[in-house]
């Protein structure tokens, strides 16, 4: 199956160091993307979404800059998925940018929208930015 590469950008009222755990710590994660995040061995996590399990390895990670996940494929899958968080801060508005890369099997646009937006929201109820 082909995977697709879905990159969106959301403007958020904090700033990176603050926001940097909720896309790095398990217990940050948990709060607002996945119902359960276990960090396993030899830099990685396990996310849980639905009842299955997802591991991913941290492939890259520049403290409150961004952190890359790289999720263990499926037996028959050639490429992984992967999913990186990027932080940015504007000098002129003091806004956080979080600019997000999905790269997975998923290829609706509107639905990776809809789903990245719901995601955020809740990111936002939780850092109150």
């Amino acid at each position: 199956m082909t995977k697709h590469k879905f990159v969106t950008e959301y403007e958020l009222r904090a700033s990176p160091k603050m926001l940097f755990p909720y896309v790095s710590t398990a217990s940050g994660l948990q709060q607002w993307f996945a119902s359960k995040v276990n960090v396993g061995s030899n830099q990685s996590m396990i996310f849980e979404w639905d009842g299955e399990n997802h591991p991913a390895k941290i492939v890259s990670m520049r403290q409150n800059k961004s952190i890359k996940y790289d999720f263990t494929p499926d037996a028959n899958e050639q490429e992984h998925n992967y999913m990186e968080f990027r932080l940015d801060q504007s000098d002129l508005t003091n806004s956080t940018f979080l600019k997000i890369t999905d790269y997975s099997d998923n290829t609706d646009e509107e639905d990776l929208q809809a789903l990245w937006d719901g995601l955020i929201d809740t990111l936002r109820e939780v850092v109150g930015g």
